[in-house]
């Protein structure tokens, strides 16, 4: 790459050609205060004008996360007129601001606040009429208030790149601008995947996730029997809420704060990844001889099949019917395990902890109900499990590591760990069809070829004994079109394809901790390049560190199939396990 030479502050320094400004002042030690340089790239084009710089060549001041540095440019940042720019910014952006800050659920994780600080703004220095408020809390999972809204567009160009969908964007004009689905309808009534991608980027609380943690509290003071199940995800960030490193595997900890959170069983949901394995695999393995429909895509993440239900609602056969591993253990926890403990399945209250705010959507589903009860009753994000721990006092970092419960549910596979990275269900699924398909288990266990935590399509041909099983995994709606049109035009050559409706799967969840260098004290600069690495190695880690590696070598996974289901795809298992799925254009209707 060609370099140019400039000057920041009088200082030399030859940086790339093509950097803008923000990132070459990065790159040679400077952090010019912005509302986008934390944030994976998400800018909408310069719109808050708080990283204002002085540049030789241009005219007056410029947004420096836009404007490109040029040959010979000299660039000041500490200049009066700079500093008195950024600070006039950040406070035309506070003047139409709510500033209830201490009842804010964004408090310690607020970029405006953030930059207020850096700035030196003042609360009050413009005053007059705010903006009409706008607050929608009718969908499932995702608030929007825009009192607290700065007009970014981060949320707007990050459902654009994760997704190709265009759910938000500007309304009005001038001061009533606002950002909103089309027509200011609420996300219950606009096709939005409820996701949560857009949560992750906000700077502010504009757009949060539907905190469920009341109906916990209800229940337990109600006296149910109240039982919580976190998928594996969750234990790759849960310590990113108490400043730990990225990528600290707190399994352990999670666990002891659960407990004395005071839920009376503390499972894994990776004994419900080990179930949907089986039932899925065994699935595919009944197309593949059958004739069934294929290519078989996965159906474990919520924001994909509401993807599917809205744009392709025609390739919906092409859906494994199976549903997701927190809904699957969920309707185990109400059938088998009631019965066993001598439980009434309407006294039980399953919540479940995870990295998706789309969960909260999934759990409401009517298609998911047995006997009119829900699977799954609450569904908490792992920045809810947080707030519940910081709020009960406990010190995280001095937890005990202690075990999952272990009646009826408490053993998992490696397999099921990596659920929560891309590329994960695939390779937990081919473990176990592998063994069906040859009777011998696949010696290296690892289907390299499968693997990667990047959002794009990646694939493989894998030869079991003489059977090719083309694949394809794709995470993030972006990549999975390309798949899905390849499948709609009949050029599909794949037998069984994985789609993750997060781009890097869960990992990267809506409702995973905030991302951003400015709050991560224990991080180094380039944490924002390598955080879902962190995350997937972690959960890599603990597949290997497992010594039962496969869903179908799972011994409660096989007692559950001897003493209860009979065997997987049975009627019982069909009832409990599987759903179906409907093409629809809105949440309501």
């Amino acid at each position: 790459m060609s370099k140019v030479n400039i000057k920041i502050e009088g200082v030399p320094f030859e940086v790339d050609a093509g950097m803008t400004i923000l990132e070459a002042a990065k790159a040679c030690g400077f952090e010019i205060p912005s509302l986008c340089a934390f944030n994976h790239g998400e800018c909408n084009r310069g719109s808050c004008r708080v990283c204002l710089v002085e540049a030789t060549g241009a005219r007056g001041l410029v947004a420096s996360c836009v404007y490109p540095v040029s040959e010979g440019m000299e660039i000041r940042i500490s200049s009066q007129k700079a500093i008195e720019a950024r600070r006039r910014s950040v406070e035309l952006l506070l003047s139409n601001h709510n500033m209830n800050c201490q009842q804010c659920a964004k408090n310690g994780k607020c970029e405006l606040l953030h930059v207020a600080n850096v700035t030196g703004a003042r609360e009050n220095a413009f005053q007059g009429v705010h903006s009409e408020t706008i607050y929608d809390d009718v969908a499932p999972a995702i608030i929007r208030d825009t009192s607290k809204c700065i007009l970014c567009g981060r949320c707007i160009a990050r459902c654009a790149n994760a997704h190709g969908l265009g759910i938000l964007g500007f309304e009005n004009r001038g001061f009533r601008t606002f950002v909103s689905p089309a027509e200011n309808r609420s996300f219950a009534d606009s096709p939005c995947i409820q996701c949560g991608q857009c949560i992750t980027v906000c700077p502010t609380g504009a757009l949060m996730e539907k905190s469920e943690i009341e109906k916990i509290d209800a229940a337990m003071a109600a006296g149910k029997h109240v039982i919580v199940q976190a998928a594996p995800a969750v234990r790759a960030s849960l310590g990113e809420e108490f400043d730990l490193p990225v990528g600290t595997p707190v399994t352990g900890k999670m666990i002891a704060a659960l407990r004395r959170l005071g839920f009376e069983r503390v499972y894994d949901v990776n004994f419900g990844a080990d179930l949907t394995i089986m039932e899925e695999g065994t699935e595919l393995l009944g197309r593949l001889q059958n004739g069934g429909v294929l290519p078989m895509i996965t159906s474990c993440s919520p924001g994909w099949v509401n993807y599917a239900e809205y744009n392709y609602a025609d390739l919906l056969p092409h859906l494994s019917s199976c549903k997701s591993p927190h809904q699957m253990q969920g309707a185990i926890i109400k059938s088998y395990w009631a019965k066993e403990h001598g439980v009434d399945p309407k006294d039980i209250f399953v919540v479940s902890v995870m990295p998706c705010t789309a969960k909260k959507f999934e759990k409401e589903r009517e298609q998911l109900k047995v006997n009119g009860l829900a699977d799954v009753d609450a569904v908490i994000t792992t920045r809810e499990l947080g707030r519940m721990i910081r709020r009960s006092g406990i010190i995280f970092d001095r937890l005990p590591d202690e075990e999952w419960d272990q009646d009826i549910m408490g053993d998992y596979s490696g397999a099921g760990v990596i659920f929560g990275v891309t590329g994960g269900v695939m390779e937990a699924a081919l473990r176990t069809v592998y063994y069906k398909l040859t009777g011998n288990e696949y010696g290296k266990i690892k289907f390299e070829e499968v693997r990667g935590h990047d959002a794009g399509i990646r694939e493989a041909a894998i030869d079991i004994n003489g059977t090719v099983v083309n694949v394809a995994i794709a995470s993030g709606m972006k990549s999975a079109s390309v798949l899905l049109d390849e499948i709609r035009e009949g050029k599909s050559k794949y037998q069984f394809i994985e789609i993750m409706g997060c781009p890097g799967g869960c990992i990267n969840g809506g409702g995973q901790s905030y991302v951003r260098s400015v709050f991560l004290p224990n991080e180094s600069d380039d944490i924002l390049d390598t955080y879902k690495e962190k995350r997937a190695n972690a959960l890599y880690s603990e597949d290997e560190r497992q010594v039962i590696r496969q869903s179908h070598n799972n011994p409660q996974i096989i007692e559950l199939y001897e003493k209860y289901l009979g065997e997987p795809n049975s009627h019982l298992a069909h009832e409990l396990l599987h759903t179906t799925y409907a093409g629809r254009v809105g949440f309501n209707d």
